[in-house]
């Protein structure tokens, strides 16, 4: 053979032996583990709907019917209308890799606005609640204009919101709540989501669950199906790429901070109608409970992956687990330490999602 000939030979020889170890590597890549890492790295929802399936298996069995009773199910779903709509606004924030510390104070705030002016300042409803609507979008814009414009860190920012919008809480309200009876006779409007409708079986709804799922709908086809949600999404997963890409990313974050301030408003509405009064004191730790739910809900931390859907199963994880719990005659502080542990779980596998893309 001449000397050609066996070069070629060995060329064919080594191609085919390169080709060998290729296959060997994806056959090593399509392992198991990888390929349920890559699902829940497309699919990050599909965790929280397991844990909440296995958490509504766990304690059917441990409280018995009292847990799977239509009237305590829908009881999980009034508690945890609030987080849900405070977990909109602040997964509309992470999604752009940002975390707002004062949607809690936003929500309170807005809410005595609503209240002082409709009972206290004899203002007319609709102009009271319209204005209360307007404080929530101006301190998410001013979080807004801080973070994409000033530059500043998100969490430094909304931590000092927190506190400039906790001191307005208390000077405008003079520390003071408004009573049920007080707001039923000047402003039951204020009231109205705390209505409920009689379902079968014992179940109820009130209208502000039903505004939550409305919301959550409205926003997810925002995200789902506009260029707005598109564009949150790219600011989340990379900003510089982003900016590349023609999209405006500080206009992204200052619309995305201040729609956020808008929800926060209406969960501040939210809130009257679940507890029927005007506290300064109410959801104290709301910012906290809704952070909460977009973690467990499969939202990343990091920006550019997470869904509404995800938030709402989130929220319902938690309320799920405390009434849970609680029915089956766990005590508070054990509550808090599940909650705790389902926290750390989830962004331990967040982060071993995002190992996929590495």
């Amino acid at each position: 053979m001449s000397d050609d000939a066996s070069g070629s030979a060995a060329a064919e020889k080594g191609l085919e032996g390169a080709h060998h170890g290729v296959a060997s590597f994806e056959t090593d890549d399509k392992s198991p583990i990888r390929q349920l890492q890559h699902f829940l790295h497309n699919y990050p929802t599909a965790i929280p709907f397991i844990v909440l399936i296995i958490g509504i298996l766990i304690f059917t069995l441990a409280a018995g019917s009292k847990f799977f009773a239509p009237f305590n199910l829908s009881l999980v779903l009034q508690q945890v209308t609030i987080i849900g709509v405070l977990g909109i606004a602040q997964t509309l924030v992470i999604l752009t890799a940002g975390i707002d510390l004062s949607v809690g104070a936003i929500m309170i705030l807005s809410s005595i606005v609503m209240g002082r002016l409709a009972v206290v300042g004899g203002v007319p409803v609709p102009i009271a609640f319209t204005l209360g609507l307007a404080t929530g979008a101006i301190c998410g814009m001013i979080n807004g204009v801080l973070v994409a414009l000033v530059r500043l860190p998100p969490f430094i920012v909304t931590l000092g919101t927190w506190s400039i919008y906790g001191a307005l809480v208390i000077y405008v309200s003079r520390s003071e709540t408004i009573r049920f009876q007080d707001i039923e006779a000047t402003a039951p409007f204020l009231q109205v989501l705390g209505t409920t409708m009689k379902l079968g079986g014992g179940a109820v709804l009130t209208y502000g669950a039903i505004l939550m799922i409305v919301l959550a709908v409205v926003v997810w086809y925002m995200l789902s199906r506009t260029a707005f949600g598109r564009h949150i999404y790219a600011v989340g997963d990379d900003p510089e790429a982003a900016r590349l890409a023609g999209i405006n990313t500080r206009g992204t974050l200052i619309g995305v901070y201040t729609l956020a301030g808008l929800i926060c408003a209406l969960a501040g509405w939210v809130t009257i109608g679940r507890i029927g009064a005007v506290s300064p004191l109410a959801g104290q730790n709301a910012n906290l409970d809704a952070i909460t739910a977009v973690v467990i809900g499969g939202t990343s931390l990091f920006g550019g992956r997470g869904s509404i859907v995800g938030t709402l199963v989130g929220a319902l994880i938690v309320g799920v687990f405390r009434n849970g719990l609680a029915l089956a005659g766990v005590d508070v502080l054990w509550q808090e330490f599940t909650v705790g542990i389902l926290i750390i779980l989830a962004v331990t596998i967040d982060q071993w999602i995002r190992r996929v893309s590495a």
